[in-house]
């Protein structure tokens, strides 16, 4: 008799303390502030059998678009769950690719910065067996430029040695009234403004092998002084990015004011 009533107690204290498990777990899910913007079942261990893939991020303040949190939670298949924290910013989106080409998904994560240049930050992650590794997205491209005399322009990709010019004759009396040039004399030595990527998305680089691709905005006196986009394609090789190609497309003169 004795004997039953301990087991009946330890039975009660058992199922009470799994019962306090599921409760604080709902409530860690359904924490105030916290908000689940995508749910996935993906494969991203390698181990053929799906996890659960969790973007999430919390508001700056209660109706804010923009995240100050953002993060990575993974319940995967050997019941644990892995948690990576990324930076915040505005509309955060998550594509799976097979990026290092193993035949396991990647996590590749665009979060927008919502600054006047367009630009996001990007994350690219693996979980193959078990174990979270950051493997970085390619840098953007090097370059270098200048304005030169005469409402011109010059700008050269390192990678590639690749030159180009520009004739922004077009944008004159834009570039007097600021003081960047006299009489068509530049007034001091100025670079162009080569931005970051504003885009980086997975495309096709060989068959059915994935590689990324970006777009970088290049700008003359200011942001908004558009003059051309850099392309860049990567491929993920030997754990490093390689570049495949890289070009240049102008854009449209701007008429003079």
């Amino acid at each position: 008799m004795k004997k039953e009533f301990l087991l009946a107690i330890a039975a009660f204290f058992f199922m009470s303390a799994s019962a306090i498990t599921g409760v604080y777990a709902v409530e860690q899910e359904q924490k105030p502030g916290i908000k689940t913007i995508s749910k996935k079942r993906v494969d991203v261990t390698g181990d053929g059998l799906k996890d659960t893939v969790y973007l999430k991020g919390i508001p700056f303040d209660e109706g804010a678009l923009f995240l100050k949190e953002v993060f990575l939670e993974i319940s995967a298949s050997d019941r644990k769950m892995y948690r990576i924290d990324l930076e915040g910013g505005y509309e955060p989106k998550i594509t799976f690719k097979d990026l290092k080409h193993d035949k396991i998904k990647d996590l590749f994560v665009d979060i927008p910065t919502g600054g006047s240049g367009g630009l996001s930050n990007f994350y690219l992650y693996s979980l193959k067996d078990f174990t979270v590794t950051d493997l970085t997205v390619p840098e953007p491209l090097a370059t270098t430029s200048q304005f030169d005399d005469g409402y011109k322009a010059s700008l050269k990709i390192d990678e590639t040695g690749e030159a180009y010019t520009f004739d922004l004759s077009s944008r004159k009396a834009d570039y007097d009234r600021i003081g960047l040039y006299h009489n068509g004399k530049l007034n001091e030595p100025t670079e162009l403004m080569v931005l970051p990527y504003g885009t980086l998305k997975p495309v096709k680089v060989s068959g059915n092998q994935y590689g990324l691709k970006g777009v970088q905005r290049v700008s003359g006196a200011y942001n908004a002084d558009g003059i051309a986009y850099l392309q860049s394609t990567w491929n993920f090789e030997n754990g490093k990015w390689n570049l495949i190609d890289a070009t240049l497309k102008k854009m449209l003169p701007r008429k003079n004011k």
